[in-house]
């Protein structure tokens, strides 16, 4: 009968899976998953954070500022700040929040799992907003054609603003609560 330390039996663990499925191996499996979780709840979180400090930005000043202008400035305005934020920058953002929330819900320890889990799902819910509510309007306003080309700018701006400011009030709670489950994940991470 052999009797081998936890050490040795780790050093033959690791040298045999060297050459073969490192997946196989717990301990292998655990310190990469542990290595990862905290950096990625973190880059999550910054991302989501950016997400939610936009949405939250046009709740609380870009609209409010806006709604104070006459139709034709405010049917411009909003025209070329849609062309503007479809960038690589803001593109990466948005729909990377989602994802870095998914995959910290992967690889999350058992005690931060579910705020990760609950992040993934308002980040989601920010996306699912945006595209069932925030970018059709977008684009019907974009439809409307230039400034001066637009017979009923007021009408335009009504069919558009309402609507529009609700769901972005939406999406910067889901966000915002995307952001606020992330820092409770990595609170619990383990």
């Amino acid at each position: 009968m052999t009797h081998t330390t936890g050490a040795e039996a780790l050093t033959s663990d690791l040298s045999g899976n060297l050459s073969g499925n490192l997946s196989g191996n717990p301990v292998l499996t655990t310190a990469m998953t542990s290595n990862v979780r905290g950096p990625l709840l973190v880059v999550a979180a910054v991302v989501a954070g950016l997400q939610a400090g936009t949405y939250f930005t046009w709740a609380t000043g870009v609209m409010p500022g806006l709604a104070n202008v006459d139709d034709r400035t405010f049917v411009s305005a909003v025209q070329q700040m849609n062309i503007a934020i479809v960038n690589p920058v803001f593109i990466a953002t948005f729909l990377g929040a989602p994802v870095l929330a998914g995959a910290a819900a992967v690889f999350a320890g058992p005690q931060a799992r579910p705020w990760a889990i609950a992040a993934t799902v308002l980040a989601v819910g920010t996306l699912v907003i945006s595209f069932a509510g925030n970018i059709p309007l977008n684009d019907a306003l974009e439809a409307a054609g230039p400034v001066d080309k637009i017979k009923d700018l007021a009408a335009v701006r009504a069919d558009f603003e309402g609507l529009w400011v609700k769901l972005n009030v939406a999406r910067c709670l889901t966000s915002a609560g995307a952001l606020a489950a992330l820092a409770m994940a990595a609170l619990r991470a383990r």
